[in-house]
């Protein structure tokens, strides 16, 4: 893998963290997840 597909990979992880990170428990409940699932969802990006 390419060191520029790597941070891209990253930055995409962050901002999902981040952006799932700020959703309140009610919004995260409305779409399915909780903040256990966060980190499984933003792992994916970072494939």
């Amino acid at each position: 893998m390419n060191p520029i597909r790597i941070a891209k990979n990253w930055i995409s992880y962050r901002r999902t963290m981040s952006e799932l990170g700020n959703l309140s428990n009610q919004a995260l409940s409305d779409i399915g997840l909780t903040r256990y699932d966060i980190r499984n969802i933003a792992a994916r990006s970072f494939r």
